[in-house]
Formats: structure tokens, C-alpha cells, sequence
């Protein structure tokens, strides 16, 4: 298997590497990076690993590294620490436009991403809490939000034929968890925070698992 992972330099990034590292030894795994020198040593020197330097809106360099592969996994999204001061013109949308329609030109057909409660799905119901969370994120960081929800509507209709899953996150934790309870908004089943390590898990499970094709499940540290 030969598994493309973007945002790989984030801390979400990093555990989804070694997650995928850990689930399937004999893999190659493609990071897709604009810095190679944030990518931990250890890693660098992986064997299993490939790096490819270059930026999101680089379809050259992008092409180069989706070429080839059975699974794109992204944990690309808008920085918690720079939120309010997101970029406008829905930049992490727009690479997506790319990224698909690579995907479409290589029958890549499997594509595992980030996103959040700010994404709606019709199976969501009202919740208060997470009522008060997205609408905190659409005042203090609208361009932010902005791109999230570009995010979903662009993979579910320019990917629509895709084998799809977004798999939404409320707030992100460092705690060492990989319980996960995977469900959707007002379900009386999920909860406001979620173990990076468990977004970790759960996507890199789902790889094989295939439960969530076509669906955008809200999953939170069981």
C-alpha cells in the first residue's frame, strides 16, 4: 500500500504518520510538505518514507506525489493558534479543488480528510454545546470557518465520486487516548474533545475499514 499524507508537519500530522507506520509496516507513505526540516528526525530517516517538497497550489509537485498512490489521508486544516487570522479566499478549499482533480486524473479514488463540527451533515442534530462552539469559530475566526465549510462542499461535489470520508473533530486534545466514539452532532453519543492520537487512530483504521465511506462521522475520545 502506498498511502499520501498531507498536513504532515502539523502535530496531527505527525501522529497520523506514525499511527500508519505502526498499523501497516510494509507501506510507503508520501509526505506532501512545505518544510522537510519540521518532519522529526526519526522519521526523516525512515525507509518506508518518501518526502516531496512543495507547496498546496504546486499541481506539479502535487501530481508528483498523489501519482502512484492507493489512499490520499489529510489532516490539512486551519491553525487553532492562528485562527482569527485565517487567510481569506478559502485557500485549504481551493487546494482541495486541486488535490481532487489529481486524483480524478490518477483513479485515486480513496481520500480520508480533517474537518470539523462547522461542516454540517444531514444526520447532525442540535446540540448546545456544539452549538456555542461553531458559532464561537464563525464570529472570531470567519475566514476560518469560511474555508472548513468550502472544504465539505467542495470534496462532496467535485469529489463527489469519490470514496470519500470526512471525519469531523470538535476540539483537539493532547491526551494520550485512542478510544474513540464515532457518531454525529446531537446524537447523545459524542462530545466536545477529541485525543489527537484518537483522530490518529480512527483514520488510519478506517483506511481497511472502510465504515465511513461517503459520510462525514463526528468522532470524540470515548
Amino acid at each position: 500500500m502506498r498511502i499520501l499524507i498531507l498536513g504532515a508537519t502539523g502535530p496531527t500530522g505527525i501522529l497520523v504518520i506514525r499511527q500508519a507506520l505502526k498499523e501497516y509496516q510494509l507501506c510507503t507513505i508520501v509526505l506532501y510538505v512545505r518544510s522537510p526540516e519540521k518532519v522529526p528526525n526519526d522519521l526523516l530517516q525512515n525507509p518506508s518514507i518518501i518526502i516531496i517538497e512543495g507547496q498546496l497550489d504546486n499541481h506539479e509537485m502535487l501530481s508528483k506525489a498523489i501519482e502512484g498512490v492507493d489512499i490520499v489521508v489529510s489532516a490539512l486544516g486551519p491553525s487553532v493558534k492562528k485562527g482569527p487570522f485565517h487567510p481569506s479566499g478559502t485557500p485549504l478549499a481551493n487546494a482541495y479543488l486541486g488535490i481532487i482533480e489529481i486524483m480524478h486524473q490518477y483513479q485515486v479514488k480513496r481520500l480520508i480528510c480533517l474537518g470539523t463540527a462547522s461542516i454540517t451533515d444531514p444526520s447532525d442534530k442540535f446540540n448546545l454545546a456544539f452549538s456555542v462552539l461553531v458559532n464561537g469559530v464563525a464570529t472570531l475566526a470567519r475566514n476560518a470557518y469560511k474555508d472548513v465549510v468550502a472544504i465539505g462542499e467542495n470534496i462532496r461535489t467535485k469529489g463527489a465520486d469519490l470514496d470519500w470520508t470526512i471525519v469531523r473533530v470538535p476540539i483537539l486534545t493532547q491526551t494520550e487516548s485512542t478510544g474513540v466514539i464515532a457518531g454525529y452532532v446531537g446524537d447523545g453519543k459524542t462530545n466536545t474533545f477529541l485525543a489527537r492520537l484518537g483522530f490518529a487512530s480512527f483514520v488510519i483504521r478506517e483506511i481497511e475499514k472502510k465504515e465511513w465511506v461517503r459520510k462525514a462521522p463526528l468522532i470524540c475520545s470515548s
